[in-house]
């Protein structure tokens, strides 16, 4: 096949040391996927693009599998999307199967990742056909889509998503207003005096680098350098594992994976929200439903099938649309920054080299992850006690040295990093969602061309809503998706409520 011949030698070891590095990623606690393509990712100016592809897809496969590991072993999830991975994982450590409910999880996650290839596969291109049909109006109106998406599963409250997209569009937008965008050419909203630095507004890559790498390890840092007792690991003293379980989980297997792939392709939704839907349908259709969340398969198997289905999903509407479906996959876009690669409709027919190398690395890269895990899961499960005080200064030293040499040695790409990095932590304290603010950053300069672009070449405000059959659907998008937000919204505030008083019902008695 096409997308095979562009495995090499080179491609493969990419591949390999990027599901290595993720699984190192994922299975420490506080260190997630996002943060491994943001370290690693200044080390791809010096590959092409399938070369990149290969190491950051790895990498991308590896963060979300590696996950699995410590929630199997310690109830602490390693990546959001392995939230639900602890509700039957860790009851099965605790009755001495910690190595089945291991391998089950790495079944399930390769079989979630090549039912996401597939898919990625066969709708990608079929997206992009209907978008290169898109004017102005339409492109405007999915970006639009896309931030109301993000806000409506924004944790707290849909305000607090609005805001934190507000914000990183509003950074997005300083620097010069350039004439080929409907622009005049002059600077905004900075000073005068900060011309010379930011004539081309922040660069994205150290913005991604420092909003998620430095953003977490300063968040471990406030926790000290303690870390406890190192524990012991007895993994195999129950119920071994045995590739039958998976005769009684194939339609459990199926829906979990088509579940995580099409939650994977709502932008910013996230794997959290893929695990958790997975397992909610799992827990629905099961025969036994009482017994889920004390060590059965079928809860492991529904939640490992579903983030690993996510991976291909999230990839769908980055090269179809140019819009990330999750954090993760907004740190790719800056792969394809330093390749000088536009992401959107034409890529695939632009880049068929790019897009055989995104589909090729997919495949390997979970068919890597399941032997490198399966066969060796008792050694990287050591990984979940390593010391983070000799990590965390490694990282910092390789965020920097990227940041810096990213575009040719400007040492206000470094400020930025720690500008950024600061910012996205103190942000977390009050509530602001970062990857809300992370995708507007990104989708900010192109909602702005967009809107003026489609106000030049119509000059009517009303051509929004008038453009064509497309554009009313975008418009019913939409709405669903804010009608859907305040519902979230205020579903959550009445549990928040019932939760309160509860509690203070029992404080009482």
């Amino acid at each position: 096949m096409e997308i095979f011949a562009l495995i090499t030698p080179i491609t493969l070891m990419l591949s390999t040391l990027g599901v290595a590095g993720g699984i190192i990623f994922g299975a420490i606690p506080g260190m997630t996927a996002t943060m491994a393509l943001a370290v690693f990712l200044p080390i791809t100016y010096a590959l092409n693009i399938n070369q990149a592809l290969s190491l950051l897809i790895g990498l991308y496969v590896g963060g979300i599998s590696g996950g699995l590991i410590p929630a199997v072993l310690l109830n602490i999830p390693g990546t959001p999307s392995s939230i639900t991975t602890t509700f039957d994982g860790y009851p099965m450590t605790k009755k001495g199967q910690g190595e089945r409910a291991l391998k089950i999880g790495i079944v399930s996650s390769l079989i979630g990742g090549l039912i996401s290839a597939a898919v990625l596969a066969i709708f990608a291109p079929a997206l992009a056909d209907v978008a290169i049909r898109f004017s102005y109006v339409e492109k405007f109106l999915i970006i639009v889509f896309a931030l109301t998406v993000i806000a409506s599963i924004s944790q707290g409250s849909m305000m607090v998503g609005l805001l934190s997209g507000s914000i990183g569009i509003l950074l997005s937008l300083i620097g010069t207003y350039e004439s080929t965008s409907g622009g005049n050419d002059h600077l905004r909203l900075i000073p005068e005096i900060l011309k010379p630095l930011l004539r081309s507004g922040f660069s994205l890559l150290p913005v991604l680098i420092g909003m998620f790498a430095l953003t977490a390890i300063f968040t471990e840092a406030e926790k000290g350098a303690h870390e406890g007792p190192r524990q012991k690991l007895d993994l195999s003293s129950g119920a071994k594992f045995k590739f039958s379980i998976f005769k009684d989980q194939i339609v459990n297997v199926f829906r979990s994976g088509l579940i995580g792939t099409f939650v994977g392709l709502l932008p910013g939704v996230g794997g959290s929200a893929a695990s958790v839907l997975s397992y909610t349908q799992a827990k629905n259709f099961s025969k036994h439903p009482e017994k889920m969340g004390t060590g059965v398969t079928e809860g492991l198997v529904a939640s490992e099938t579903a983030n690993n289905g996510l991976t291909g999903g999230a990839l769908i509407p980055l090269v179809s649309l140019g819009i990330p479906g999750d954090s993760t996959t907004a740190v790719l876009i800056g792969a394809f920054t330093l390749q000088g690669i536009q992401l959107g409709p034409l890529f695939i027919n632009n880049n068929p080299e790019a897009w055989n190398g995104m589909l090729s690395s997919l495949i390997i890269s979970n068919i890597v992850m399941f032997f490198m895990m399966f066969f060796a899961i008792k050694y990287f499960a050591k990984v979940v006690f390593v010391p983070k005080f000799i990590l965390y200064p490694i990282i910092i030293v390789m965020c920097t040295v990227g940041a810096y040499a990213i575009n040719y040695g400007v040492m206000f790409d470094v400020w930025t990093l720690l500008i950024f990095g600061i910012l996205a932590w103190i942000g977390s304290k009050v509530k602001i969602q970062i990857p809300s603010l992370l995708i507007g950053f990104i989708l900010g300069r192109q909602l702005e061309i967009y809107f003026v672009k489609s106000l030049e070449s119509f000059g009517t405000f009303t051509i929004f809503f008038t453009k064509s059959k497309i554009a009313w659907v975008l418009w019913a998008f939409i709405i669903l998706s804010i009608v859907w937000s305040i519902v979230l919204d205020r579903r959550q505030k009445i549990l928040s409520r019932k939760e309160t008083t509860s509690g203070s019902k029992e404080e009482d008695q």
